[in-house]
């Protein structure tokens, strides 16, 4: 189950679909996209086998007691950052300061413009926070506010590709602990204990269409388009090509995650009032079904 609307995260897994090799290891996967309950709980239930999620959404789950564990980081470093129109001057978070942000409405939004206002001097009660839900960014930024947090892969790339060229201030230059693993691959616990092997094939699967997508970005963004023939196909291109080089990046194998990650962030988010227990992060992820 994908955690929003397909894009360019999840390319490997259609190509693991579509180009057999989910049923190489002798699976028949159906990608879905998320109900209204989100891939956490439908995987958490075992209604859904496997999902897509992100760190922090497991790091809550797991305090939580929801027994969801990461099994491969489908990206290796943080691609997000808040945009804005370079025309508005918004190029560090000092200048912050005095400008409407746009969210979803979450308390870790706050902290973590907090968190880089202060690495650079800024305040962040002089920002005003609103919630714009899933509005189209581009409009938002006409109409309604200065500021949003964005990936870029999907609609920094949307923003060249319609000529509008954007100040980004990513998380991970002001914070180490702020690179977190998004999105990642999830299932539960149960699931592992009960039948590894299935895990072991779906990690499988996964890790050679992400290979693949990582080879040969163009043949793997035009089974993206064919398989959602409804997505802007020069935006799936040009994110595809963008994107490819960022799944594995510096890591020794595509997927891998490491214990310090997983710390460094959930301390940050406890550190941060975001948490109300401490996570034994080396419980919320595993490398072991990932094939060597």
């Amino acid at each position: 189950m994908l955690d929003w609307t397909p894009n360019t995260n999840h390319t490997g897994l259609y190509v693991a679909r579509d180009n057999g090799f989910f049923e190489k290891h002798g699976l028949d996967v159906e990608i879905i996209q998320p109900g209204q309950d989100g891939a956490d709980a439908m995987v958490a239930s075992g209604d859904a086998a496997f999902g897509v999620s992100y760190q922090e959404s497991v790091t809550m789950a797991r305090i939580a007691g929801v027994p969801i564990v990461s099994i491969a980081a489908v990206i290796q470093h943080n691609t997000s950052g808040f945009a804005s129109p370079k025309a508005k001057g918004i190029d560090s978070p000092k200048k912050f300061e005095g400008q409407r942000y746009g969210g979803w409405g979450a308390p870790v939004e706050e902290s973590v413009i907090d968190a880089l206002m202060q690495a650079d001097g800024g305040d962040v009660s002089k920002v005003d926070i609103m919630s714009i839900g899933d509005s189209d960014f581009f409009a938002a930024v006409e109409r309604d506010i200065d500021f949003a947090w964005i990936y870029y892969a999907w609609t920094g790339v949307e923003a060249e590709l319609r000529g509008e060229e954007l100040n980004m201030v990513y998380l991970t230059d002001y914070s180490d602990k702020l690179d977190y693993y998004t999105p990642v691959l999830v299932t539960n616990e149960e699931q592992i204990k009960s039948d590894p092997e299935t895990v072991k094939a779906f990690a499988a699967g996964a890790a050679e269409g992400y290979q693949f997508t990582i080879d040969n970005p163009e043949d793997a963004a035009e089974v993206l388009i064919k398989a959602e023939p409804d997505l802007n196909a020069d935006l799936v291109r040009a994110s595809q090509k963008w994107l490819s080089p960022k799944y594995r990046d510096d890591a020794p194998r595509w997927g891998e995650q490491k214990l310090s990650i997983w710390e460094n962030y959930a301390n940050w988010m406890f550190d941060h009032g975001l948490l109300e227990g401490k996570l034994e992060a080396e419980k919320a992820f595993t490398n072991e079904f990932l094939p060597e």
